[in-house]
This record gives structure tokens, C-alpha cells and sequence, in this order.
């Protein structure tokens, strides 16, 4: 693959980020194929399209069910998947990847280890999207936000073929090129513990949720204790577009806490995390409504896992990931009351620790 050859893409799913992907990529002019497992979804794009439901604008991929065909090899796999299909979904498509070929991993989350189990490193790339995506239904997509894209290779090299790919997503908004990939990772986990899961107990959109008080500190509690774990795993957080620094949510002794003095400021960090993203609607909520797992062992599960390894306590997210398994399982619904009752737990939590 080089600059003067038009890269082969195939984009793995057709949720939301798959659909809203493969829409403004094909708008652009790019070879895309768009693969996906369920038929009724396959049926509806071939018959119909790929339509966004903001603009109208309509789109007819290529549609690839289940697998592509034998000998067919791609330079970017764009893996728009859950991430709990991300590792069987990387090893039964290793073996269409073209000579330099890249899988690049777009969920939520840290997937691009659990990839690079099955291909080598130098074969995964992170790409860390700033926008929302949401479905409305098989070939209706929507951009929720607006935002650009952080890329990186899991190795943390910086070569030709990261480039490559930066100006094939620079049509989806603002690329940035980064060598230190699980920094910005880590950001965005954090921001994605408080928001979308949060979202899915709350079962609103997330700007009517943020309107309350201790909404938002339960907000804070769950991403400073995300930061708290990536610090004392020597991660270097780096700054996602539009929003603060979130290293200050630890003091120097790297013991969660929103200093006092910030506390204003805190919470207008996570009002604008609202305004950003008012109108996401949890693909965890949906997954559960369709009788799915929830993603949340891969969000709010990874910093509670992680956390015990190193002894940091993290009460605010292992509540929160026990409340999705309880919805999930119909013990609970979604609402700002179970939210709110989520806070008092949360808080009578912190006040045990301290």
C-alpha cells in the first residue's frame, strides 16, 4: 500500500460508528465494504442503503455478510464492533489483512490488546473518535457530535501507513497522530465510564442527566477513579479535544479527590462533558433493550479489575458496573431514580473509604 493506491477498507458492524463511518467515508470517495452478521440488517442495506437521517444523503455500500470471500484482502479493517466480539472478531479476519495491512480498533474501551492477542502489535491501531454516533433503526444512521479523531499504533511507532490513514479519517473531522496511544485512551475511557454508563442506568440522554448536582459528582467520582488507576499504571494522560486536563482529579499523592478549591470548576468540566455529548443515548442501554450483553465489563469492569491489581479502591465504578449486570438482568430499570439511588450508595461508599 501507498500514498498513490486507493486503500481497501472493510468497516466490521453496522451499529451507529459503523454506520456514520461508512456513510461520510463513502461520501468522500473511499473503496468501502461494509461487513455484517445479522441478515435483516444486510437485506435492508442492499435493498435500501445507507441513509444519514440528519441530511438525507444516501449511500449504497458494498455489503458483506457474515465473512468476505475467500482471497479477499483489505488494508484497514475498521473494527466498529462491540468490544466484547473484538478478539473472535480479529481472528477469524486475520487472514484478510493485505500485505500492511492494519486492523484498527474504534470501540470504546482498551481493545487494541485484547487484538494484538491474535495479531502481531505492529498490526493494531487505536483510533480514539471525539464524536457520537446513534442508529435509528437497520441503514438509518446520525452523527451525534461533532469531533475529530485520535490515531495511533499500538506500538507507538509513527510510520507511513498511520499517515495513510490519518488522511483517510481527516473526512470525518480533525485527525491527530499520536505516539502515546493508551494516554489518550485512558482520557476517553474515563470520560466513556461516567457518560455511558451512567446513561444506560439513567436511561436518558445525557445533557438531562448532568442537570443534577450529584449526578454530576457521581460523574466525578467515576473518572477520578479511572485517572487514580491510569496514573499508578504510569500512564501519561493526554488532553482530549474540548476538554480539561483530568490529571488534576488526583492530588500529588495520587489519592482520588476533587480538591476543594476546584469544585466549581469540576463541575463545569463535567457540565460542558454534557453539552458535548447532550444527546448521546447509551449503545449499552440499547444493547440491553435487544436482550445483549452490556459492554460495561469493558469500560467501568476494566478500572475495577485493574484497580484491585494495584490496591486502589474503586467503590464509585464497581457500584455503577453492578447496577448495569442488574438492569441487564431485570432486577432494575433504567431511571433517574435508580441513578439518584446509585449517588447515595456511591456516597456512603466514599465516606466508608475515608
Amino acid at each position: 500500500m501507498s500514498r498513490s493506491e486507493q486503500p481497501r477498507i472493510l468497516v466490521v458492524g453496522a451499529g451507529a460508528l459503523g454506520g456514520v463511518v461508512t456513510h461520510e467515508l463513502m461520501s468522500l470517495g473511499h473503496d468501502v465494504t461494509l461487513l455484517t452478521h445479522d441478515p435483516d440488517v444486510a437485506r435492508v442495506l442492499r435493498v435500501s442503503g445507507l441513509r444519514d437521517v440528519r441530511s438525507g444523503e444516501l449511500q449504497l455500500p458494498r455489503v458483506i455478510l457474515g465473512h468476505p470471500e475467500p482471497g479477499q484482502k483489505f488494508d484497514f479493517l475498521l473494527l466498529a464492533t462491540q468490544p466484547q466480539q473484538v478478539e473472535m472478531t480479529v481472528e477469524a479476519l486475520a487472514g484478510f489483512l493485505g500485505e500492511r495491512g492494519r486492523f484498527v480498533c474504534m470501540q470504546n474501551g482498551l481493545c487494541e490488546e485484547r487484538a494484538a492477542k491474535h495479531v502481531p502489535r505492529s498490526r493494531v491501531i487505536g483510533a480514539v473518535a471525539a464524536f457520537g454516533a446513534s442508529t435509528h433503526g437497520p441503514g438509518l444512521c446520525e452523527r451525534t457530535s461533532s469531533g475529530g479523531i485520535a490515531l495511533g499504533n499500538l506500538d507507538g511507532a509513527y510510520d507511513e501507513t498511520l499517515e495513510i490513514l490519518g488522511g483517510i479519517m481527516g473526512g470525518l473531522g480533525p485527525v491527530r497522530l499520536t505516539t502515546n496511544l493508551q494516554g489518550i485512551r485512558w482520557s476517553k475511557l474515563a470520560i466513556n465510564c461516567a457518560t455511558s454508563t451512567l446513561s444506560t442506568i439513567g436511561g436518558e440522554r445525557l445533557g438531562k442527566l448532568l442537570g443534577h448536582t450529584r449526578i454530576r459528582k457521581l460523574a466525578l467520582a467515576v473518572m477520578s477513579e479511572c485517572v487514580a488507576v491510569a496514573s499508578a499504571s504510569h500512564v501519561v494522560l493526554e488532553r482530549l479535544p474540548g476538554i480539561p486536563p483530568l490529571e488534576w482529579l488526583i492530588d500529588a499523592a495520587g489519592k482520588r479527590r476533587v480538591m476543594r478549591g476546584r469544585e466549581v470548576m469540576s463541575h463545569a468540566v463535567v457540565l460542558a462533558i454534557g453539552a458535548r455529548y447532550r444527546r448521546l443515548r447509551s449503545s449499552m442501554l440499547r444493547a440491553i433493550e435487544r436482550g445483549r450483553a452490556p459492554a460495561v465489563d469493558y469500560l467501568n469492569g476494566e478500572v475495577v479489575e485493574r484497580g484491585a491489581v494495584l490496591g486502589i479502591a474503586t467503590p464509585a465504578n464497581l457500584l455503577a458496573l453492578r447496577m448495569v449486570w442488574s438492569i441487564a438482568r431485570g432486577e432494575r430499570r433504567s431511571s433517574v431514580e435508580t441513578l439518584l439511588g446509585l449517588c447515595d450508595a456511591a456516597e456512603r461508599a466514599q465516606r466508608g473509604i475515608g
